[in-house]
């Protein structure tokens, strides 16, 4: 059977968790849930660092105007982590070249990053912290579910990771002018902290 449902879908929780897909791919190998995973993602020091990174990740999504800082870190180490991930299945499979299936797990990391950084703005416009924090760990179960759901069935689980996908690109439609909103409160602050620093 091709990887490319695999890839597809890692590629998306890639873009909302890169850390979280590789400690899970990781823990899947080690423990003989997922057969094909390569052996780069089960080497303790890659499932070290990965679950360290994810540590760090969980805090830092949950504060407001932290996650959209993190969200910007990440606009690249994202993608890349998703054509990474998408090059070592593709290579362990040998059903899918290694280019190809980076393109593909690159391409739809950075799509799904968009949405998530995009939905993180939109919520920064409002006043109260909970919302971060729901959206936040409904992300973090949500990554969890579907690449877990995907070592039993890949094609189901790049269905419901496309259907997230589309609809998350369509809610960031109607959330723009929220998004715009929070670009000219960031603008404003920066504003304010340069005048600032120039004192009297």
């Amino acid at each position: 059977m091709s990887v490319l449902p695999l890839v597809f879908t890692s590629g998306w929780a890639s873009g909302v968790n890169a850390y979280a897909v590789v400690l899970l791919l990781g823990l899947f190998g080690v423990t003989g849930v997922g057969d094909d995973i390569p052996q780069t993602l089960q080497r303790p020091e890659v499932l070290i660092v990965a679950g360290v990174l994810f540590l760090c990740e969980s805090v830092a999504d949950k504060i407001p105007y932290v996650d959209s800082l993190w969200d910007s870190v990440h606009t690249v180490v994202r993608p890349l982590a998703g054509a990474w991930v998408g090059a070592l299945l593709a290579g362990q499979s040998g059903s899918l070249s290694d280019a190809t299936a980076g393109l593909v797990g690159g391409s739809t990391a950075l799509a799904s990053h968009i949405v998530k950084a995009g939905t993180r703005m939109a919520v920064n416009t409002s006043p109260e912290p909970f919302s971060n924090l729901v959206l936040s760990v409904a992300e973090d179960l949500g990554v969890g579910g579907v690449v877990t759901f995907a070592m039993f069935h890949p094609l189901a689980a790049a269905v419901i990771a496309a259907v997230l996908l589309t609809g998350g690109l369509l809610a960031l439609l109607f959330l723009a002018s929220r998004i715009r909103r929070f670009l000219r409160r960031r603008a404003q602050r920066r504003e304010e902290r340069r005048l600032a620093s120039r004192g009297p």
